[in-house]
């Protein structure tokens, strides 16, 4: 494949990549949909509002997402300098990518802040929590533990499915962005190859 249309197709596919990372992370800030959670930090995780999903998976994908989409709509191989600028993009969007699967990992390992049944907001699931039975066991292989978060409902599948999709989607940007930045080098080392039309004569 020519590295222009592959420049485009790894561009193309970053953008929406990014946009769900962060809706990901707007979303985690509004647990059970309900907008009380957020006037408190205390109530919200720290891996939460590290905004992995909205500064790394997001914006520092979306940027350069954008700009290996235009080098490579600039023709078949667009140019050797949009090539160039192109591997440090993908690098930017690569440490954007990294950032957000640690922090999303860590989310999801430590599991969410909730109300237990004495009314104590806490992180029971937390690899430093006071439970030690719960450290025993991995809460994401046991539902029947997940009751111990009275408020919000249904806290910790929501932080599990939206951590996980973080977790996924910035582990296809990292390698996207990996990808593009070994075809940048191709590109920008082995020049360009637009197709030329024939000029009438």
């Amino acid at each position: 494949m020519c590295t222009g249309k592959c420049s485009k197709c790894i561009g193309v596919t970053l953008i929406p990549l990014a946009v769900v990372c962060i809706t990901a992370n707007v979303l985690l800030f509004f647990p059970s949909f309900e907008v009380k959670y957020v006037e408190s930090t205390n109530m919200l995780t720290p891996e939460i509002l590290y905004l992995g999903g909205i500064i790394g998976g997001g914006i520092l994908v979306l940027i350069p997402g954008i700009h290996i989409h235009a080098t490579g709509s600039g023709g078949c191989c667009a140019n050797r300098c949009g090539m160039f600028l192109s591997i440090f993009f993908a690098g930017v969007g690569a440490a954007g990518s990294v950032y957000c699967l640690v922090t999303s990992a860590l989310g999801l390992i430590n599991g969410p802040t909730c109300q237990d049944s004495m009314g104590n907001w806490t992180r029971p699931f937390s690899v430093s929590s006071e439970f030690e039975e719960l450290r025993e066991d991995n809460y994401l292989f046991e539902p029947n533990m997940w009751n111990m978060c009275v408020e919000p409902k249904d806290v910790v599948l929501f932080n599990i499915i939206l951590f996980g999709l973080m977790i996924g989607f910035s582990m296809l940007e990292l390698i996207l962005c990996l990808i593009q930045a070994i075809n940048g080098l191709f590109g920008c080392l082995c020049g360009t190859c637009i197709n030329r039309r024939a000029r009438p004569v």
